[in-house]
This record gives structure tokens, C-alpha cells and sequence, in this order.
């Protein structure tokens, strides 16, 4: 039986083109268990390769035909295929990790089998491997994503653990009949028309200076990050500590969301500083913020898009946060008064002039709907361990697009914050320098604030 695509998810493959790859990915960094054998990392990719029973969205190939296109079960994986055994010269370095993870999320999923890979990785230096899955963001958002990889996941190293693409028993969401869901969808949009319209005014309002400050669509600056792209990418990856973080954010009243985001305009300030290319105005980063509902893990895509201006044009670190915090203040009280039946309407509203710049190639010539993209995706906040390996660190990779040369994306771990920097690799050189500028961002905040500064961070994967 062939299931029609959601129309987020059928967005997806418009945008997608060979330039712009439209899968997401998590790279998982594990130290090998004491005393593992020579053959651990090829014994593990044999486990991988094992189930006979693939549950969803492992097993759920893409089918097109003249009425659109739709998902149905594939009953014969090819996990040889799907599961990679690859090496890196011993012992492997943060800098040959990175340059191969961004080769790899340069290529293109087949739309001819289900739409993910997995590569296992050995040889990284420090008796460590790597294990980098991606799937197509038309499957699975991050929230997903990480579900899915951390599920594979045990709590404790002796315990053995599935892998993640193999069947369960866990319950999915009652469908609707088919003939009664679409009519039900339009009069659940349809009743939200009125609270659209209140938004509109908001943002309205807003635009003269009248209405709660949040940053808008198409109020961002031109800069080098809305620049064309071509179909590599470059990839580069930073730990911070949650507790330090948290400390920032106590000392400001603010949230930890909100200091990531003043950590990256300082980021980006200083990158774009190096390149001569700093904007006058504030750069405006798009936030995608959960609508999943509690219990909800059947829904592959289920966000709201906030914009929110990261203070790039203010120097001060401190006076940055405060109006990133602003910012963010007015955006989620605009989200929140928009019903949850409400927001897909809203997000195919508010992003289609985007959409329409990435699948016509003129994204970097049009004014930029918003300058990046920087997420934070919840992640395990305990130890992990695969086959007795320990889970290190866990990083999402993410998207670039026409006129969105760069990503960031962050998950959270074990009391750490860890970040993926993806972008363009022709049209951002030296984009790595972002996230040694993100680590050092931290400490002069924390110096501005008068907290004890704890050692730099160690930028633990940085591509070539």
C-alpha cells in the first residue's frame, strides 16, 4: 500500500537538486570497550547487517507515478548496501574525520532504495570510532533523527542493543480513513484562518516599530553566507559544556537557547569580520521550534519557524545576549498565539517565498529570507553505549540550500552541547574557523560576566 507524502515532506524533494542535498545525518563518536578484540568494528557492522525485519522509515522506499509521489514498505533491504564498513589511515586524525564526513554528506541519497546509509568508521585516533548515518529530512526531522539513532542505544555497556532499523513492537498512531482525514486536515486549517490573520497583523505592526520586537522574514541583511552553493560541503564540529552554558544564561536571566544563539552571531560576527564582509544590520537566523505533541513519534517532520536577530552588529558580548534575548522573546509569544492545528498553513505561508528562491536557483541574487539556520535539538542527557562501546559525542549535520550556505545545528549530550557546523565548502572557505570561534565566543562571555572561565574547548572534529 502506497502512502501519500505530507506536503512538508513532499518540499523536500522540490528543493532537492545536485547542489542541494536535502538529507540530514548524526555522527556518533564512540571509545572502543577495554580489551576489544582486533575484529570489535567489523563484528559490529556484521550486527548492523543482521535483522531480517526492518520497521519504519528504515524500510520505506520513495514511489513516483503520474498522480504524485507516495512511501511503500520495501520488504528486501539490501543492508549490505545501506550499512558501510570504511577506514581511516591509522591513526585517523579530527582533521581527515571531518574532510571524510564532508564528502560524504556531499552525495545524493538513491531514490531507488530507502532513502538513508549508515558508515561505520574506524581507525580514528585514541582507540576511537565513528558511526555516521543519513537519512532524508523528507523521512525524519532532527528530533527524529535522534530518536532513532539513540534507540539503538543502551544505558548501560554490558547491555546488548538492537540495531536501530530493526522491527519493534512499539505502537504507531491510528490513520484516519483515507477518505475522512483530508476533509478533516482543511477544517482544522480552515478554522485557523482568523489567528493567521491576527499574525499577519503582528508581524505588521512589528515592521513600523507598533508590535512586540521580533525579527521578521526578509528582514536580514545581505551577506556572503546567502551565497549560491554548490553540491560539497564542509563540515567541522564543537563540544561545549551545558554547565557553562547554563551558568551564562543564569547570570543574564536567559535561556540556554538564547545564549547558543549570541554564541553564534559572535561566531559568525568575528568570521565575517576576518572575510571584510560584516553586515551593518544584524544577521536574522531562522530557529525551528517543535510542535511535536507529547508522545508523538510517528510524525517525520513536526516544526514552527521563529527568526530571530543574533546582535551581529553589536560588539559587546554581553549587550549581544540581551538582544538576542529580546528577539526571541517576541518571537515565541508570535508563535505561541498561533493555534498548533495552525502552523503547518503558517510555515507553508511564511517559507514558500524561500522554497521558490531555493528550487529556482535564485536565492543568492533575492533579498535572503533570513541570513542561517541554527537549531537545537534535544538529545540522551546520561551515558550511552553501543556493543560496550561509549557513546563521546553525538553531532547533527544538517542542510545548506541556495542563498543557505551555512547550518548550524546542535544536540545536546551527557551534560555537553555539541555542535555541527555545515556549509558550502566553495562558497565559505575556512568555514571550520566557526567553530573555534564559537568555543572562544563562551569564554569572553563568561569573562564579560565575571564567571570563572573553565579550560577552551577542544574543537573535536574540524574539516580539511
Amino acid at each position: 500500500m502506497t502512502q501519500k507524502l505530507t506536503s512538508v515532506d513532499n518540499a523536500f524533494f522540490q528543493l532537492e537538486s545536485h547542489d542541494t542535498p536535502m538529507h540530514v545525518a548524526g555522527l556518533q563518536i564512540f571509545t572502543l570497550p577495554a580489551q576489544a578484540p582486533a575484529d570489535y568494528v567489523q563484528n559490529l557492522v556484521a550486527h548492523l547487517r543482521s535483522p531480517t525485519q526492518l520497521s519504519a522509515p528504515w524500510n520505506v522506499r520513495l514511489r513516483q507515478s503520474a498522480l504524485g509521489r507516495g512511501w511503500r514498505t520495501d520488504r528486501d533491504v539490501d543492508l549490505d548496501y545501506h550499512v558501510r564498513h570504511l577506514a581511516l589511515p591509522r591513526p585517523g586524525g579530527e582533521r581527515e574525520l571531518g574532510a571524510l564526513v564532508s564528502r560524504l554528506h556531499s552525495q545524493r541519497l538513491s531514490r531507488h532504495r530507502p532513502l538513508w546509509e549508515c558508515h561505520v568508521i574506524e581507525g580514528l585516533e585514541r582507540n576511537r570510532f565513528a558511526i555516521y548515518t543519513k537519512i532524508h529530512h523528507a523521512l525524519a526531522d532532527g528530533v527524529t533523527t535522534i530518536r532513532l539513532l539513540t534507540q539503538a542505544l543502551s544505558e548501560a555497556p554490558e547491555a546488548a542493543t538492537p540495531a536501530p532499523w530493526a522491527a519493534t513492537d512499539a505502537p504507531t498512531p491510528a490513520s484516519e480513513p483515507a477518505r475522512r482525514a483530508p476533509l478533516r486536515k482543511l477544517c482544522t486549517q480552515l478554522a485557523t484562518l482568523p489567528a493567521l490573520a491576527q499574525a499577519a497583523g503582528r508581524m505588521a505592526r512589528s515592521t513600523v516599530g507598533a508590535g512586540e520586537a521580533f525579527a521578521l522574514p526578509f528582514s536580514a541583511p545581505s551577506s556572503v553566507l546567502n551565497a549560491p552553493v554548490t553540491g560539497q560541503r564542509r563540515y567541522a564540529t564543537q563540544q561545549l559544556s551545558i554547565g557553562r552554558l547554563k551558568a551564562a544564561g543564569k547570570a543574564t536571566d536567559a535561556t540556554v537557547n538564547d545564549v547558543v544563539l549570541a554564541l553564534c552571531g559572535s561566531a559568525l560576527r568575528r568570521f565575517l569580520k576576518d572575510a571584510n564582509a560584516l553586515p551593518s544590520r544584524s544577521l536574522v537566523a531562522a530557529v525551528p521550534m517543535s510542535m511535536r505533541e507529547p508522545g508523538d513519534t510517528a510524525s517525520a517532520n513536526a516544526v514552527s519557524i521563529m527568526f530571530a536577530g543574533l546582535g551581529t552588529d553589536i560588539a559587546d558580548p554581553v549587550e549581544r545576549l540581551r538582544q538576542v534575548k529580546r528577539s526571541t522573546a517576541g518571537g515565541k509569544v508570535h508563535l505561541r498565539a498561533i493555534p498548533k492545528g495552525g502552523h503547518p498553513l503558517y510555515n507553508s505561508l511564511l517559507l514558500a517565498p524561500f522554497a521558490l528562491q531555493v528550487i529556482t536557483g535564485i536565492g543568492a541574487q533575492a533579498r535572503p529570507c533570513f541570513n542561517v539556520t541554527v537549531s537545537n535539538v534535544p538529545g540522551p542527557n546520561r551515558p550511552m553505549y553501543l556493543q560496550g562501546a561509549a557513546l563521546e559525542a553525538f553531532y547533527p549535520v544538517s542542510i545548506a540550500a541556495h542563498g543557505q550556505a551555512v547550518n548550524i545545528t546542535c544536540t545536546s549530550y551527557n551534560g555537553s552541547l555539541n555542535f555541527g557546523i555545515a556549509g558550502c565548502r566553495d562558497a565559505l572557505p575556512h568555514l571550520q574557523r566557526v567553530a573555534v570561534y564559537l568555543g572562544e565566543a563562551l569564554g569572553e562571555l563568561e569573562a564579560a560576566l565575571g564567571l570563572t572561565q573553565a579550560p577552551p574547548p577542544r574543537v573535536i572534529c574540524n574539516a580539511a
